[in-house]
């Protein structure tokens, strides 16, 4: 584990989080070349991937997160981020980012969100 990802909790339906994962540990010019990515694991299910920014500057998502979740991310503070809006007890899970440099990936520490009807 070489990253922490914070920001998540428990919120009710309907609610938001947003999601931090700095990444002290990268130096700027591989962070700013970097293809970045949340997955999250529900209980009992595989972990799946949710939004990925590219180093390009693209933004996909996963289906079900779409028009709710946004990722980005702060070069000059070298964080990624991720913007939960509307948050469904289907998004319990627990969220990781990871960031692959090109030359490595990085994992971070899970951060648990858990969403009550």
């Amino acid at each position: 584990v070489q990253l922490q990802a914070s920001g998540g909790g428990s919120v009710q339906a309907g609610g938001s989080l947003k999601l931090s994962c700095p990444a002290s540990r990268i130096i700027l010019s591989e962070f700013t070349k970097s293809q970045m990515e949340w997955y999250r694991q529900a209980p009992g299910k595989q972990r799946e991937l949710v939004a990925v920014f590219t180093s390009g500057g693209s933004r996909n998502y996963q289906d079900s997160v779409k028009g709710r979740f946004t990722i980005s991310r702060d070069n000059s503070r070298k964080t990624l981020y991720l913007q939960m809006n509307n948050l469904e007890p289907e998004d319990t899970a627990v969220y990781y980012c990871h960031v692959d440099t090109g030359s490595r990936d990085y994992w971070g520490r899970g951060t648990l969100v858990t969403v009550s009807s």
